[in-house]
């Protein structure tokens, strides 16, 4: 019998050139179910544009924007519309990535049986297919509530091959049924860039959501080769900000002590060695910065 339901695939790019190519080969080559490519552009200055005009396919939409309107908000606009054309699911997806034919069959077919509300798949390092990316995910609550990636950086011996609840996933490939957003709304814009993942994956959670991890769909992540690395220093400063915004969006009353927290694991990596003075000083005019923009928003 054939499947009629259909997923919107929402892919953000922002000077992405380098890895469309191998990302469209991938996404074009799915063989069920039906899908929709929405292409959400954040005013690439590189050849993104002229990569993506070569695919002339009626299953892509484009969405060029005049300028970057953050990870979150082009999300959205992909969401949006996605569920205006009635897709049954959507399928956040990073362009930095590269899968087998059956991915979202495959998706599709475990969060049916997991009966789950939101899906994400084992990830492994593009560049070291062997070692794993992320095997389901937590919030570490002794890091002030950092998202933690099960797994990251081990060689994949079968140990991760459990199918298991989660708490966190990043939307690098996270597939998530229509009526979520019913429930718990769109991505919070005001992150732009980093924890906004999080954030929605928290909001779900509260609103208890059941979130999933199935090893039997596998994709390859070519981590952070279009930000610079988690230690860039547009990383450091986004991640630091956004990380008091939503101690005090999501933990209540008790978000200061989280931010004391937070500012004691920061002093901690200093000391110990994780973090050069330059970025422990980015941390901290982030860390306030974040203060800042927590205070602006009334949640």
């Amino acid at each position: 019998m054939t499947d009629t339901r259909s997923v919107g695939v929402v892919t953000v790019t922002y000077n992405s050139e380098s890895v469309l190519r191998g990302f469209m080969r991938s996404m074009l080559a799915q063989t069920s179910p039906a899908f929709v490519l929405y292409v959400i552009d954040n005013a690439s200055q590189d050849r993104t544009l002229a990569e993506l005009a070569k695919y002339q396919d009626p299953r892509i939409q484009l969405v060029f924007n005049r300028e970057n309107k953050g990870v979150a908000a082009a999300n959205n606009q992909g969401i949006t519309a996605a569920l205006h054309s009635g897709c049954d699911f959507v399928l956040l997806l990073n362009n930095d990535t590269e899968f087998e034919p059956r991915l979202l069959e495959v998706l599709v077919a475990e969060m049916e049986s997991s009966q789950c509300d939101i899906l994400a798949p084992k990830i492994m390092y593009y560049d070291a297919p062997q070692r794993l990316w992320f095997a389901g995910g937590h919030f570490s609550r002794s890091r002030a509530y950092a998202t933690v990636h099960e797994g990251q950086g081990a060689l994949d011996h079968g140990q991760f091959d459990v199918a298991h609840s989660i708490e966190y996933a990043p939307t690098c490939c996270m597939l998530i049924r229509k009526a979520v957003f019913e429930r718990v709304g769109l991505m919070d814009e005001i992150y732009f860039v980093y924890f906004d993942d999080a954030d929605f994956c928290f909001r779900s959670r509260q609103a208890g959501l059941k979130m999933w991890y199935s090893p039997n769909a596998v994709l390859l992540h070519k981590e952070s080769s279009l930000t610079g690395g988690v230690h860039s220093d547009f990383a450091l400063r986004f991640s630091a900000r956004n990380k008091l915004y939503f101690l005090k969006k999501n933990l209540g009353p008790s978000w200061l002590l989280w931010a004391m927290i937070y500012q004691i694991y920061l002093i901690g990596r200093l000391l110990v060695g994780k973090d050069s003075l330059h970025a422990f000083n980015l941390r901290q005019r982030s860390y306030f910065a974040g203060l800042q923009l927590a205070a602006r928003h009334k949640i």
